[in-house]
């Protein structure tokens, strides 16, 4: 019975839909940096490789 109360509380609804908006939200945006992260850390790692060869 508890289960179909929760269902009912339009309050508790319109709290979760927000919620798992802001999330996806988020989520576009961590995987929209993510890529630029990634080759940031590679330039790093390059250019570090480079100078060990060079000293």
């Amino acid at each position: 019975m508890a289960w179909t109360e929760q269902r009912l509380d339009p309050e508790r609804s319109r709290r979760r839909l927000q919620l798992l908006a802001e999330l996806a939200g988020a989520k576009s945006v961590r995987e929209r940096t993510q890529p630029r992260r990634v080759r940031v850390d590679r330039l790093r790692e390059l250019i570090a490789s480079r100078r060990r060869l060079a000293g």
